[in-house]
């Protein structure tokens, strides 16, 4: 895309005190990692906190695309991992090898630095890092108060990261204002916690800063024949039919209820909205948006971020 002006990236982790829970459909359910759409949603929870004026400057920022955001993917240790991308590539040695396919079948991540070795297809896929070991599982029992009363117990699923493994994200940023004002939101949120059942004190994190591979940050900055998305994203109608020119690309189904007591008189949930997910391919360049997915009868407007972080692979 010409016109493009330079970005340069930070990678932060989220070191987590306890137990977080990542929604899925079911409260007794829980995943290890969250999408770009949660971590904008939260940022903006924190800048409404710090006054109208901040969150119309952090608004601007990212709807104009000159901050950007990564998923939540997982780090262990000192190894920082990306999606596998959905391109094809010819794994050396696998063929007849029945193991070894289906292993390459339910890879999810792959090593940053083991990037270019993936693409080779040279990755040794039945050596990998072992996932169980990144953290486990759990089932919190809870109860919720009815009037003076009834009392009904409940449980909920939450995920617990193993010392020394958690999440990072990776944000994009044009100037060094957008920069500060993010680290200024990613600290306050560090307090408040990402997720749902915050009010338990889930969810907290403490924020650290992670190193980069220059090489990785070459790909972010660089062009090249072919794209991954790191986060969730969506093209605007106009760039639809070029994005989906040669794309390799699975959809995800975006959903949720609105964090927000002036929304409507009651609870309600935000529109469905079907993005890219992170690891989707694309020959070409694209901006996405930042889409209202609230109601008619809703107070004030709802956004989803669907913006793609493009890295060349």
């Amino acid at each position: 895309m010409k016109g493009m002006k330079y970005m340069d990236f930070k990678l932060y982790k989220l070191q987590f005190q306890g137990a977080v829970h990542f929604g899925r459909q079911n409260l007794d359910e829980s995943e290890y990692s969250f999408c770009a759409d949660t971590l904008f949603s939260a940022l903006c929870q924190e800048a409404v906190r710090m006054g109208e004026e901040t969150l119309d400057k952090f608004y601007h920022f990212v709807k104009a695309g000159q901050l950007l955001f990564s998923d939540a993917f997982p780090y262990i240790k000192d190894t920082f991992f990306i999606p596998k991308p959905m391109k094809n590539v010819e794994m050396a040695d696998y063929n007849g090898n029945s193991v070894a396919r289906k292993a390459y079948k339910k890879l999810k991540y792959i090593p940053m630095e083991l990037l270019d070795t993936y693409l080779q297809g040279k990755y040794d896929v039945l050596n990998r890092h072992d996932f169980e070991a990144f953290g486990q599982f759990e089932m919190k029992s809870a109860v919720s108060v009815r009037g003076e009363e009834e009392t009904v117990p409940y449980r909920i699923g939450t995920y617990s990261y193993r010392q020394g493994n958690g999440l990072y994200i990776i944000v994009g940023f044009q100037e060094e204002e957008m920069r500060k004002l993010t680290e200024q939101l990613l600290e306050n949120l560090s307090f408040s916690g990402i997720g749902g059942k915050r009010a338990a004190g889930f969810g907290r994190f403490g924020l650290l800063f992670g190193k980069m591979p220059d090489d990785f940050r070459k790909r972010l900055q660089g062009t090249g024949e072919r794209y991954m998305s790191l986060s969730v994203s969506l093209p605007k109608e106009e760039e639809l039919d070029a994005a989906l020119n040669g794309a390799e690309y699975l959809l995800l189904k975006r959903s949720g209820f609105v964090a927000s007591d002036k929304y409507a008189p009651e609870q309600m949930r935000k529109k469905d909205l079907y993005v890219f997910k992170a690891g989707s391919c694309f020959l070409e360049r694209f901006y996405g948006d930042i889409y209202d997915v609230s109601h008619k009868c809703a107070k004030h407007p709802v956004y989803r971020y669907a913006k793609p972080m493009l890295m060349e692979v």
